[in-house]
């Protein structure tokens, strides 16, 4: 049986706990584990209740389930709230500063304060204390965990990474003297893996639109699209990036547009509520054919929503924003490497069809730490589509901006290149760019512009089937919901269920023939998203002529877990 456990830390914000568990995850995943991290936390800086969850596995993991092995209580809202999760697992808790009000065997009693006081001088280290608690009660050695806490507290000083390595020591040493038997978990150390690293999913897009060329990225920090923002900012230099905080988003994405028709490769970031001030660009994009890489991070509206909580409620707003019509491309992938392959890909498209292109991410997999493989920039290729000074020099006809082509691509020069004036106007206009109100030119012009998604949508790659292709129940899910998804086929499978998993990832234009044919022998088809109408069902019904049997929907802020998803199609006799 494989290894499988779950650490949940419970606490309100301002007690550390952000750093609590990415200290413990980095010491996990260097121990050789699979890991997989999220967060649920509140728009607050001090007070509320949130969560950092910690599972752990000698196989890759990609989502979270819902019982708890071992639970470090850092307020007494955990022990409240969570305490019901525990199977046959520890409540790790500091019962001289939090009131317990429960007699549960589960809970292990460390005075952390003390600890820290005695042996520090400062209850500051307390959360030091609980992290050495947390790898005692793994049966794993120290030595990990110390070497994180050098690198964590490596700014600070030699005296400050001693005296949280004591605590950590004093924390670990009390679980093995005054914990029956010395430890918990019967957890074998796995070795490590080097070739892993521990990654986000904001992380990804960064390093994505990194290796993909991006030149200049602009943004108004709005959670949880922030992450990319200050990634790319933070390697800037090493890629001769630039990357401006603009006043608001408005002007965030009309920088792009300005700097994509120089021919930079240039990307916005932004959430739901700020995309909504880009509306207007985005139309500016559509009829001066710019291209434009759009990172959107869903979290749940409408207005301000729950600003860091999860949802995918934005998939109708991005096919339909702006006036008019206009070809569009929308991606929204569902693990790391797909954030960091597809975020590279997006600039080759946007170039090559000369469109706005959407990155559709989320809160969930936006904030939540995988391990996974380095990915591999060798391949990915930077494909511009441009005309260059020699290509201009031996053209014997006068160079159109938007010229008529049969697949509505035209030819794209840069402004100041020898020859050639390259006009661009948010009126219609002719093929050379100037304004032009005649009828039959309106026609021509928005033909050539459709025209372009038309072409695209037979490049598109279809959805991918997880688990045997002609499985009875089909689970249709995008973006974010693949880890649930893919676990759930899993654990149905050994329950002896014909059920696979359709994900989709290239969302808007989809290729139609190819998508029905995923489905020419499933008898029901089930679309499990973060939102209460559909969205994605929708869209398939609308782009595919694919109606869906029934929907599994969440919409309270709160990522799918696998229990989740089985409970719901139980209840609908799905399975």
């Amino acid at each position: 049986m494989n290894l499988d456990l779950n650490i949940k830390i419970g606490g309100a914000a301002g007690q550390g706990l952000q750093t609590t568990g990415m200290a413990l995850a980095k010491t996990l995943k260097k121990s050789g584990f699979h890991v997989f991290a999220t967060q649920y936390y509140l728009s607050r800086v001090r007070g509320g209740h949130n969560t950092f969850n910690i599972r752990i596995s000698d196989i890759p993991v990609s989502a979270m389930t819902e019982d708890v092995d071992l639970l470090l209580a850092l307020d007494e809202a955990t022990i409240d709230q969570h305490l019901d999760e525990i199977n046959d697992g520890v409540v790790l808790v500091d019962a001289d500063a939090i009131k317990v009000n429960n007699s549960s065997e589960s809970i292990f009693h460390v005075p952390m304060l003390k600890i820290a006081k005695d042996v520090c001088g400062d209850k500051i280290y307390s959360n030091s204390v609980s992290m050495g608690a947390v790898i005692g009660l793994l049966c794993l050695d120290i030595s990990d965990l110390e070497e994180i806490l050098k690198l964590s507290f490596k700014k600070k000083g030699e005296e400050i990474i001693q005296k949280n390595i004591k605590a950590a020591k004093a924390g670990y040493d009390y679980v093995k003297e005054n914990y029956p038997g010395g430890c918990k978990f019967a957890v074998d150390d796995p070795g490590k893996k080097e070739n892993l690293m521990l990654i986000n999913g904001n992380q990804a897009v960064g390093l994505g639109a990194l290796a993909g060329g991006l030149q200049f990225l602009a943004a108004y920090p709005m959670t949880p699209s922030t992450g990319v923002m200050t990634y790319v900012a933070a390697n800037a230099d090493k890629f001769n990036t630039v990357v401006e905080q603009a006043e608001d988003e408005i002007a965030a994405l009309n920088m792009v547009l300005g700097a994509s028709f120089t021919g930079v490769r240039s990307m916005v970031t932004t959430s739901g509520g700020g995309f909504a001030l880009m509306t207007e660009a985005l139309g500016l994009a559509g009829i001066t054919e710019t291209p434009a890489v759009i990172f959107l991070c869903q979290r749940p509206g409408p207005a301000t929503g729950l600003p860091t909580m999860t949802e995918q409620g934005d998939l109708q707003f991005v096919l339909t924003a702006a006036q008019g019509e206009f070809p569009r491309c929308i991606l929204a992938p569902g693990t790391p490497e797909e954030c960091f392959y597809m975020t590279a890909e997006a600039f080759n498209i946007a170039d090559k069809y000369q469109i706005p292109v959407f990155v559709m991410s989320d809160q969930y997999l936006a904030d939540s730490l995988f391990t996974l493989p380095r990915f591999d920039s060798s391949k990915i290729t930077i494909e511009r589509h441009l005309l260059s000074d020699q290509d201009l020099r031996t053209k014997k006809e006068e160079y159109k901006r938007y010229k008529l082509t049969p697949m509505g691509i035209s030819p794209r020069a840069l402004p100041g290149q020898e020859g050639v004036l390259v006009l661009a106007d948010s009126d219609e206009h002719d093929e050379y760019g100037h304004i032009c109100e005649d009828a039959i030119n309106r026609i021509k012009m928005n033909d050539k512009r459709m025209k372009k998604l038309e072409v695209l949508r037979e490049e598109m790659p279809v959805a991918k089937v997880y688990g045997k292709p002609d499985a009875n129940v089909s689970l249709i899910g995008w973006g974010s919901t693949y880890g649930p998804l893919a676990e759930v086929v899993d654990i149905l499978k050994g329950e002896g269920k014909s059920v696979n998993m359709v994900h989709f990832t290239h969302i808007h234009p989809l290729p139609v023939e190819a998508t029905k044919k995923l489905f020419s022998k499933t008898k029901k088809t089930v679309c499990v998203e973060n939102n209460s109408t559909g969205q994605f069902a929708r869209h398939l019904k609308l782009d595919a002529d694919l109606s869906i049997t029934d929907t599994v929907l969440r919409y309270d802020g709160k990522p799918f877990s696998p229990e989740f998803i089985i409970a719901a199609l139980k209840e609908k006799e799905v399975i």
